[in-house]
């Protein structure tokens, strides 16, 4: 990935993926795109028409593809952005993005190691890209994703994440409220998840950890206290304005 000055490019929305309720993909195509990877993100600006401007920070969801760029937009109540980019945006508008951003919480897909993602409610997402980035190179480094989500109505990519795929082992938590045919009941990510459905320690795998900054530290801790080697845990977290 050669990543030279970052520029603002304009991207206009192609289409619009409703994800939740409260959340929506947008697909724009940016011309001039010059690719990224797995686990990057963007900044998006947004204008007024009196000159004031606004940025924030999104995680590309989906994996190279041409021109076109993925970002799921979780609706802030109140906010400045995610109401306009979940309500108001519509295809063709333009957008201005600058990226990618970040090299070093990505998943490239010539590495054979094993990998461990967890995420926590929109964390998700640039971890979904790592999914498809596997996929799209018909990779074979097995994967496991440990997805934590307040009900069953809050996961993103649901339908996708559904579907049995080869080499892709995925273990939801609920930590409110979870469909009828989940054994257990609804709690926050522990020791217990992590090692049932994480990999043993000895297996060395990449570990890549997204989600509010709590339940990153928790989670980065538990795989440290189970053997994980520390410089194989990566973090990305975010607060109220994140990606």
């Amino acid at each position: 990935m050669v990543q030279g000055k970052l520029a603002w490019r304009v991207g206009r929305l192609a289409e619009v993926r409703d994800e939740t309720p409260t959340a929506r993909t947008l697909v724009l195509d940016v011309r001039g795109w010059p690719g990224h990877l797995a686990g990057q993100h963007v900044d998006v600006r947004l204008t007024a028409e009196d000159g004031y401007n606004t940025t924030r920070t999104y995680s590309i969801a989906a994996p190279a593809d041409g021109e076109r760029v993925e970002i799921t937009v979780q609706r802030v109540p109140g906010g400045e952005v995610s109401p306009f980019l979940t309500e108001v945006f519509a295809p063709g508008n333009p957008v201005e993005l600058r990226g990618p951003v970040g090299g070093w919480f990505v998943w490239r897909p010539e590495s054979p190691d094993p990998v461990l993602l967890v995420a926590g409610g929109a964390g998700i997402v640039p971890l979904m890209a790592m999914v498809r980035a596997r996929r799209q190179a018909g990779s074979r480094a097995p994967f496991k994703l440990l997805y934590s989500v307040r009900t069953p109505e809050d996961v993103y990519y649901a339908g996708e994440l559904r579907r049995p795929e080869a080499g892709l082992d995925v273990t939801f938590v609920y930590s409110r409220k979870g469909p009828a045919d989940w054994p257990g009941e609804p709690h926050r990510i522990g020791v217990a998840d992590v090692n049932t459905a994480g990999w043993p320690a000895e297996f060395a795998p990449q570990c890549f950890v997204c989600g509010p900054t709590g339940f990153v530290e928790a989670v980065a801790n538990v795989l440290v206290a189970l053997g994980h080697d520390p410089r194989r845990v990566k973090t990305e977290r975010f607060g109220p304005s994140g990606s």
